[in-house]
């Protein structure tokens, strides 16, 4: 499965801060079932082992409604589900290292701050950007903003989709308005509201909004 643009347009992020009880895998289904375009499941603090079994549970459910799968950050967990790919950041390994452990068919993406880090991530065989943080968030204290002319360098600077991410929200979403990016990436503007489904719902027609204009 390869990306293209309209895959970006709500590319979900996981984080069970906010299951409160609820299983990961069925609000997961949930917010496919209402619209999202990508999940990037995301673990912190998991052996591989717990990691592989919860990637297992969510890569049959985004493979039922046809969606991209990656694992944030960890490529043997990533290889050893074969999920559709891997989001890695500009510390972790770089994109021709992840593609030799992958293989040519799986979705690599990288995260970048400025034009050069996107442009050598896209020399480097990425295929997809996420560009960020866009906006204060508490998911990664240690993240920088990007000013929305670095971001629309960016967007006009490469050949592959970009998505935005860090910090967006129904509130600030449309701010991005302009700035060439494919689509956003969310956390908790969906795992943070009681009804997941109606969150995904209302953020995807508010990233349609900002991506037409």
């Amino acid at each position: 499965m390869k990306v293209d643009k309209d895959s970006m347009m709500l590319y979900a992020v996981t984080d069970r801060t906010w299951l409160n009880g609820k299983s990961l895998e069925s609000e997961v289904e949930k917010i496919c079932k209402a619209g999202a375009t990508f999940i990037q499941l995301r673990e912190k603090g998991i052996t591989d082992e717990e990691f592989i079994a919860e990637a297992k549970k969510i890569k049959l459910v985004t493979d039922k409604y046809k969606i991209p799968f990656v694992i944030n950050d960890n490529i043997q967990v990533a290889k050893a589900v074969n999920a559709d790919g891997v989001h890695i950041g500009q510390s972790d390994m770089e994109a021709k290292k992840a593609r030799a452990i992958l293989g040519e068919d799986k979705i690599i993406g990288i995260s970048a701050g400025t034009l050069n880090e996107a442009l050598t991530a896209e020399k480097n065989g990425a295929d997809y950007i996420g560009v960020g943080a866009m906006f204060h968030t508490d998911t990664k204290q240690d993240a920088k903003s990007v000013t929305f002319e670095e971001v629309k360098k960016i967007t006009n600077g490469v050949n592959i989709p970009v998505v935005a991410i860090g910090g967006i929200n129904k509130e600030n979403v449309l701010k991005l308005r302009g700035s060439g990016v494919d689509g956003i990436a969310v956390i908790s503007a969906i795992f943070a509201e009681n009804d997941v489904e109606e969150a995904t719902k209302n953020m995807l027609k508010l990233a349609q909004k900002m991506v037409e204009a």
